[in-house]
């Protein structure tokens, strides 16, 4: 079996107008674990539809749970004070 190629291993989201749920097909870790967790609340909206033999899955997901949040970059000033917040609590800086 061939490895994927980091192109293969793309998140994939689709849907149309006439119909109510979306298809995700992912490798992403935290997407699936995400996935999981809320199918397993919710059964209604959202269902594994297949696993793929390399670690990807499809899930079904009722469209009015489909989100995309879009977030501006971070100001100076706020990633100055995330560096100072994190230094005070023992985290390491990775923008130094």
């Amino acid at each position: 079996m061939a490895k994927l190629t980091k192109y293969e291993k793309e998140t994939i989201i689709l849907f149309n107008e006439g119909e109510d749920t979306a298809s995700i097909y992912t490798y992403n870790a935290s997407l699936r674990k995400r996935l999981a967790l809320f199918s397993k609340k919710h059964p209604d909206l959202c269902r594994l539809e297949k696993s793929h033999e390399q670690g990807g899955v499809t899930y079904l997901l009722d469209k009015s749970r489909l989100s995309i949040r879009l977030q501006p970059p971070y100001s100076e000033e706020r990633r100055r004070k995330a560096s100072e917040n994190a230094k005070q609590n023992g985290f390491n800086s990775q923008m130094e």
